[in-house]
């Protein structure tokens, strides 16, 4: 036998069917059909398994961004607490009332830090970052071209993130 000139056994045998079964076309017909079966089933049940993994993922995520602010509005109760406190107190002395709003303000920040909310507030003459500052105006000044001079409004950040950049004035170059 030669295999560039195959006989027909071979061409059964090599898609796996026996002369025996080749005698019988209606049971290869079946055996087909009833795998043609199988296979849709699985592949519908697959399918539906992927729809209802799209689904949950989908509720998830809906969930998810419906209460990410759960957690920082927690937070941000006891400095409200602390507001309508001093609110309730009109009688109370601009000492108190100094006091109480520095000890709200100490909330506030805590609040924040837990949250990943960190300020922004570069030292003078710190390189000018454009990531994270933003130059108001140029100034003449005795330090390194290019580097913050003074911070006009701090800036912030969520998570590595720039929520607000900081407002610099930078020193003009020479």
């Amino acid at each position: 036998m030669n295999a560039d000139n195959p006989t027909p056994e071979m061409d059964s045998a090599a898609f796996g069917a026996s002369t025996e079964t080749a005698a019988d076309p209606a049971q290869q017909l079946a055996a087909l059909e009833a795998r043609l079966v199988e296979m849709s089933d699985a592949y519908l049940r697959a399918k539906a398994e992927g729809e209802n993994i799209r689904r949950r993922a989908d509720e998830d995520s809906a969930k998810a961004r419906k209460f990410a602010v759960e957690a920082f509005a927690e937070a941000m109760l006891p400095v409200l607490d602390s507001l309508e406190a001093a609110i309730a107190r009109p009688d109370a002395t601009p000492e108190q009332v100094l006091e109480g709003v520095h000890a709200t303000r100490r909330q506030l920040v805590q609040a924040l830090e837990r949250n990943k909310v960190v300020e922004i507030n570069p030292p003078a003459g710190h390189k000018f970052d454009p990531h994270q500052h933003q130059a108001i105006s140029m100034v003449p000044a005795d330090q390194e071209p290019n580097t913050v001079v003074m911070v006009l409004q701090k800036g912030f950040l969520i998570a590595d993130r720039v929520l607000r950049p900081a407002l610099v004035t930078v020193s003009a170059p020479k």
